[in-house]
């Protein structure tokens, strides 16, 4: 063994003891990783900062910009909620419109993403049902993982993979060559969930009041406004644009209540809504400008200080001067120059109007002002705290364009208009551009850590292949497989890389074995692509743990699984996905037979 090969061994010994101990950030130990083998000559500066310009890197970050750019029109939380509805009240049927619905969404965005978003809705839905949380969201996170097969740009295991077999010699991986396998590992998994549903723990999630963490009754006015582009235009077109989360209590026009007035009911300048809403629906019609919350229409200018109107949320505190007291009584706007633009009570009735409703103990206020105010009303002791406003605006209108650029970036990524990086990093802008998400959430979106330890990781491979290391291990696994055939070797590399994926992310375990697959491959005389792909889908697709994917990680409390639960599920269909993956991937590219028990 050379010089450079102990000094990389033993670089990659405290990168993994860092990785695994978790001891410092994923990002963190990244860049350590890659000063190191810069500064102890392994690579030089222009090898080691060559992640950061690579294609993965790119994609990646556009894709959570993207993704950013579906959330914030509402299209992802209108898919979960038409899945909420359609997934009935029964164990299997909700498995099977989840399940595909989640893969099909985690095939163009980030899987914790969509996981997080679905999280709520089912929850909601098994306990509306009466179902066993625990039934449901097991299956949807598993899908939300298998989902990121379907596509290229998906998971950055993939993306890492694509670039080690470019850089091997062998062409690389269009953006749906790996969609077979991927359709493949959904059906199956989705068939496995519906047929071993037993094996799942029936629990019913957290019993703990979630009353009050589901802040989705926020009461407020709306006013329509002079020039309103819902002017004329009938009720139902308003409920429409912002979705479920938003419900009617009354209707005044002239300063009448109408009773008479239904969605077909054409909206008039001047008529005043009396709604319930979500945060971000809540957000939503503030930011509507042909909406406006009826509270700062009137009292707006009382609003006095320095800084941009923002809202903020406030929480009556016990034993503040305020219980008891209606909002109208309080006259807010002239003696802490804010206004109250909306009020959520976790339990009991609220007035109609809400001028008229009284303050109680833990009600949480939604104020409109200037920063500089809100100082002193965050040290007011009627106020427990004075938090910032939960809610995004959903720009609901935008939603069609967000899907058209999606489609054309894919489009030019899959006809090959542009290269990958460019058509996704093209996507990203244009979202940007078209205002689907504003530019400060779209860099919210990007998650640094990720992007980070991409940039970092890639290097890592670099070294690896540069200093022999992944030829003198390829050479020591050779000896062991060297007359197996190559189903068997296949299947050994996502054994592999599905086992050392339960302590390092699918990105690290794709980074530091595949160059060892690409060995391996020239070692046996055969394209590395096979066994590269097969090495990053054990990276992906491996469910042995609660701790292999961050998406498990999130169900753990709200389904009250054990680790046991993990390992009985997960398995099973683990050894099935290897099986398959193997199988596929000798089809598609060793030109191996499709069917099972053909020659």
């Amino acid at each position: 063994m050379e010089l450079p090969q102990i000094i990389f061994l033993l670089i990659l010994a405290g990168a993994l003891y860092l990785f695994i101990s978790e001891r410092l950030r994923v990002d963190v130990t990244a860049m350590l990783t890659l000063l190191a083998l810069v500064v102890s000559g392994v690579l030089d500066s222009e090898q080691a900062l060559s992640g950061f310009a690579s294609e993965p890197a790119i994609i990646v970050a556009a894709v959570f910009v993207i993704s950013g750019g579906l959330a914030a029109t509402g299209i992802t939380e209108r898919i979960g909620q038409w899945v909420g509805q359609a997934s009935g009240r029964s164990e299997s049927r909700a498995v099977a419109v989840v399940m595909p619905t989640v893969a099909a969404l985690s095939s163009f965005t980030h899987h914790v993403m969509v996981t997080a978003m679905m999280l709520p809705i089912l929850t909601r839905h098994a306990k509306a049902q009466r179902l066993s949380a625990s039934r449901l969201l097991m299956p949807m996170s598993f899908a939300a993982s298998l989902g990121t097969t379907l596509t290229l740009v998906s998971a950055p295991a993939f993306l890492l993979a694509n670039d080690l077999i470019q850089r091997s010699g062998a062409p690389g991986l269009g953006i749906f060559s790996i969609t077979p396998i991927g359709l493949a590992l959904v059906l199956i998994g989705m068939a496995y969930m519906l047929l071993a549903r037993w094996l799942l723990p029936k629990r019913g999630g957290e019993t703990g009041d979630d009353e009050y963490l589901r802040l989705d009754r926020y009461r407020t006015e709306l006013l329509i406004v002079d020039g309103s582009r819902w002017n004329t235009r009938p009720l139902a077109e308003l409920q429409k644009a912002l979705g479920d989360r938003f419900r009617m209590l009354g209707w005044l026009r002239d300063g009448v209540l109408r009773r008479d007035l239904g969605d077909s009911s054409r909206l008039l300048k001047g008529d005043v809504l009396l709604v319930e809403a979500s945060a971000d629906a809540l957000a939503s019609l503030h930011d509507d400008q042909g909406l406006a919350l009826r509270a700062i229409a009137r009292f707006g200018d009382t609003a006095t200080g320095e800084g941009e109107p923002q809202l903020v949320q406030a929480v009556v505190a016990p034993g503040s001067e305020f219980i008891g007291r209606s909002i109208r009584e309080l006259d807010f706007s002239r003696q802490f120059h804010a206004v109250i633009a909306g009020l959520w009570r976790r339990g009991g009735a609220i007035t109609l109007r809400l001028a008229d409703a009284r303050l109680r103990e833990g009600d949480l206020l939604v104020l409109w002002g200037r920063p500089s105010r809100f100082t002193e009303l965050a040290a007011h002791h009627g106020f427990l705290m004075l938090v910032p406003f939960a809610g995004e605006a959903k720009r609901r209108v935008r939603a069609p364009l967000a899907l058209g650029i999606l489609a054309l970036t894919v489009l030019a990524a899959a006809a090959e208009w542009l290269p990958p990086a460019l058509a996704f990093l093209f996507g990203a802008v244009a979202i940007v551009a078209t205002r689907c998400v504003d530019i400060g959430q779209a860099y919210r979106e990007i998650d640094v850590r990720v992007f980070v330890m991409i940039a970092g990781v890639i290097p890592l491979g670099i070294a690896m292949e540069q200093t022999g290391t992944a030829q003198l291990l390829a050479q020591g696994l050779l000896q062991v497989v060297a007359q197996w055939p190559a189903l068997a070797v296949l299947l050994v590399m996502f054994s592999i890389a599905g086992l050392l994926t339960q302590i390092l992310s699918d990105a690290a375990t794709t980074v530091l074995l595949g160059p060892i697959a690409v060995s391996l491959a020239h070692s046996l005389g055969l394209p590395p692509t096979p066994f590269v792909v097969c090495t990053a889908l054990g990276a992906v697709a491996s469910f042995l743990t609660p701790i292999g994917h961050h998406g498990n990680l999130l169900i753990l409390g709200p389904g009250q699984y054990r680790f046991t639960d993990f390992l009985r599920m997960g398995l099973p269909l683990t050894v099935l996905i290897a099986l398959v993956s193997a199988w596929m991937a000798r089809w598609l590219w060793l030109d191996g037979p499709l069917w099972p028990f053909t020659i």
